[in-house]
């Protein structure tokens, strides 16, 4: 399988044929997928079963033993010379991490950073900007996600919710071209989850290219254009959202829509 080239079709992601294990342990077993400009992909499945770890070889903060990740037809992480892939350097992978934004079940906010400067170090650091232009850059996110008022606030004196907020703010102060969200809401409190959900959803309306790993199936019935149901390894099934929740065809799909819907 080799990246798709030109054309409106081409995938703004590929992942073509991922393995990933720890010692005996097989996290990922092939695992297969493009994603297009503009679609919302939720990944679904049990603890376990590969969706964070999935995630992170897409951006290569995990390096796959086998297969290949492609952003925008361009390979991630590695280069190939005459068939034979070596890996780049973290300063070579620096400017196609930038690309896509990553949010985590944990916020990893600066403590000592107020929440405009955690959104507004990295457009300075990595893009260049001067501190002007990116404090501009970062207030207008902070409005973004409902935060304006709090901008000089730091982390310790926010809620879990709005910390979450100022994460996806400063992933998007690097204007990357595909948003990964590692189960956002899963660290937070069940009245502050709705709060960092609207935020997605109105990227979802905006267009931005997603990945999401939820366990918030309402969601992502809501917001996705295609579902990956996966679990050890693998996507065991996907599909349109009404197919994937209303009629799935696997066993395995069926048994963990049970379990979880019945909560």
């Amino acid at each position: 399988m080799t990246p798709a080239t030109g054309g409106a079709a081409a995938p703004m992601v590929r992942v073509v044929d991922v393995h990933k294990q720890y010692g005996d342990h097989e996290v990922l077993r092939g695992v297969s997928v493009d994603v297009r400009m503009g679609e919302k992909i939720a990944i679904i499945g049990p603890s376990g079963a590969g969706k964070s770890t999935l995630l992170r070889c897409i951006n290569y903060l995990e390096r796959p033993q086998r297969g290949h990740v492609y952003l925008e037809g361009a390979l991630v992480g590695e280069r190939e010379e005459r068939g034979h892939y070596e890996p780049i350097s973290e300063h070579d992978l620096a400017p196609t991490r930038a690309k896509m934004g990553m949010v985590f079940q944990r916020f990893n906010l600066f403590p000592h950073l107020t929440a405009l400067q955690n959104v507004a170090i990295s457009p300075c650091r990595v893009l260049g900007l001067s501190s002007a232009e990116a404090d501009s850059r970062a207030l207008e996110l902070l409005e973004k996600v409902g935060l304006s008022d709090k901008a000089h606030a730091f982390p310790e004196k926010l809620s879990g919710g709005q910390q979450q907020r100022v994460a996806i703010a400063r992933a998007l102060a690097m204007r990357p071209k595909v948003m990964l969200f590692d189960e956002a809401t899963s660290a937070l409190d069940p009245e502050l989850i709705g709060e960092v959900l609207q935020v997605i959803r109105t990227l979802a309306g905006e267009g931005m290219t997603m990945l999401i790993v939820t366990h918030e199936m309402q969601f992502a019935e809501d917001v996705a254009d295609r579902v990956l149901f996966m679990d050890h390894g693998v996507i065991v099934e996907e599909g349109e959202p009404h197919v994937i929740f209303k009629a799935p065809r696997h066993e395995r799909t069926r048994a963990f829509l049970r379990a979880v819907l019945q909560r």
